[in-house]
């Protein structure tokens, strides 16, 4: 089983004397002004949620926008500030983006280019000149930020996502003994989809800097292979998974992103001894009824429409359901900004006045939908007294709140209603897994959910907890690095030998 310590203990073995700088858009932790006081908290980002035990348990330094109101506030001289704030365990480092370039890069190539590019879900890509510029202008940035972390130093440099596909090869250019992996976790589509980028060769250029190349899914390496083998003059050996570029490979491997399991089970048992249980009851005005939840940003490939007309076709299609099931949806407001976010809001709010208009009796109403980001405290206790979860992505890397759901559930109780379409569903196939556009089989599955005996509850829910048990965040980083660790290349190859010698004795 891996653990933090084991993790650990890996990384001082195996990497010793190497700095671990981890690179992500989002920060961990972010200061803002509420009022006349500041908060530091975690922002709603899965990522950095999945991340951030790995650098309390490693340290290293964690690069990051400072997107905070006050995050100017609480950093040094030299932009950093330890973190986070009540037990500082590892450096973030706060990267500064000007309006304008936040705005080109991340709302706009980022999330209105590759995002919709990526995800197969019918959402027509922006591709703008000044938008390419200004992504390739923060990756030279955020190059910048890493050398000067580095200092020539031996490092493994972690980069996180879509957001930094050109930084490998930058850094590769500067520092060839940099050990370079990137994890992209959103798909990768198919060649076909994947040509209509106008600067397809450039940005995959820059991510064959790497080392090692990681997906969620398996698909996902095949398809970035097929995408490779389309575009420039590379060798793909589709049997070792690697490519060679100018004489120098990189690796592509699946690696299904997790969570902390046992640190989130001490989570629940907190949340159980407290009072978060009872005020969601209080909240929502529940009394005896059925409880169905949906846990997601508000993003249109989390499937939320199609799963409020679902909710209304099992409503009609079963009236015993009426005034005894509530739909309780948080939605999490996301890059409200952009034009396709902001319809999207309207219409899940709009659904949802139309299925309570229709359906309401009394102080009964079927659907309560919280556009608000909530604790974690918050979100587990809606877990535990839920009797089914839904997760409808219509196309997603992997979907944590599943995971999440299966973990909060120490009563081994509930039924998760997946997307075949989430690489979850890969994993935990004890779910009741569906197709999310199909909104009649979509009904079904809420109504086989409220149906289910309680001893095939909870043989599923057992099932699942013991695969997220074991599939945890250190296995997910254990793996990536024990991986790079293998890889004979020349720029390993100073630290490499004396660790297989190791090995093999």
């Amino acid at each position: 089983m891996w653990t933090r310590q084991r993790l650990m203990e890996l990384i001082e073995s195996k990497l010793k004397g190497h700095r671990l700088i981890m690179v992500s858009n989002r920060e961990p932790y972010i200061h803002r002004f509420v009022g006349d006081r500041i908060l530091c908290e975690q922002p709603a980002s899965g990522l950095a949620i999945a991340l951030d035990p790995i650098m309390r348990a490693c340290g290293g330094v964690w690069i990051a926008h400072g997107s905070g109101d006050a995050d100017h506030d609480f950093v040094d001289g030299e932009d950093r500030v330890r973190v986070p704030p009540d037990a500082p365990a590892f450096t973030l480092r706060r990267v500064w983006l000007s309006k304008e370039l936040e705005t080109r890069y991340y709302y706009g190539l980022a999330n209105q280019g590759l995002w919709p590019l990526c995800h197969i879900v019918f959402k027509r890509p922006t591709f703008n000149p000044e938008d390419w510029e200004a992504y390739r202008e923060v990756n030279r940035i955020f190059a910048n930020a890493v050398l000067d972390e580095t200092e020539d130093a031996p490092a493994l440099v972690f980069i996180q996502d879509f957001h930094f596909a050109l930084l490998p090869r930058m850094l590769r250019e500067k520092s060839p003994n940099l050990l370079i992996a990137q994890f992209w976790h959103i798909p990768w589509p198919n060649p076909e989809v994947f040509r209509g980028f106008p600067w397809k060769e450039e940005l995959i250029d820059g991510m064959l800097g790497n080392d090692l190349l990681g997906f969620h899914l398996r698909i996902h390496c095949q398809n970035f292979l097929d995408t490779v083998d389309c575009t420039l003059e590379a060798r793909a050996d589709r049997e070792r998974f690697e490519i060679t570029r100018y004489g120098k490979s990189t690796m592509v491997r699946p690696f299904p992103i997790s969570i902390d399991f046992e640190d989130h089970a001490r989570e629940v048992k907190s949340v159980e001894a407290g009072d978060d249980v009872q005020r969601w009851h209080r909240e929502i005005g529940l009394r005896r009824e059925f409880v169905g939840i949906g846990i997601d940003r508000i993003d249109y490939t989390k499937g939320i429409p199609e799963r409020f007309r679902a909710l209304d076709r099992l409503l009609t299609a079963y009236p015993d359901y009426r005034e005894h099931l509530v739909f309780v949806q948080i939605g999490v407001p996301s890059r409200s900004s952009i034009p396709a976010y902001k319809a999207l809001e309207e219409e899940i709010e709009a659904l949802c006045e139309e299925i309570n208009s229709r359906w309401s009796a009394g102080p009964w109403r079927p659907v309560v939908f919280l556009k608000q980001h909530f604790s974690q405290s918050r979100m587990i206790a809606l877990h535990c007294l839920s009797d089914f979860c839904v997760v409808s992505s219509l196309h997603d890397g992997m979907n944590l709140v599943a995971k999440e759901y299966v973990a909060s559930r120490r009563d081994e109780d509930g039924v998760l209603i997946l997307s075949r379409f989430a690489g979850a569903s890969r994993e935990l196939t004890d779910a009741i897994l569906v197709n999310p556009f199909n909104e009649e089989e979509l009904a079904e599955a809420m109504r086989t959910a409220l149906l289910m005996p309680l001893e095939e509850r909870k043989k599923r829910m057992q099932r699942m907890r013991a695969t997220v048990l074991e599939n945890n965040i250190y296995r997910w980083t254990g793996k990536i690095i024990s991986t790079l660790l293998r890889f004979e290349a020349p720029v390993a190859d100073q630290i490499y030998a004396e660790l297989f010698a190791k090995s093999n004795h």
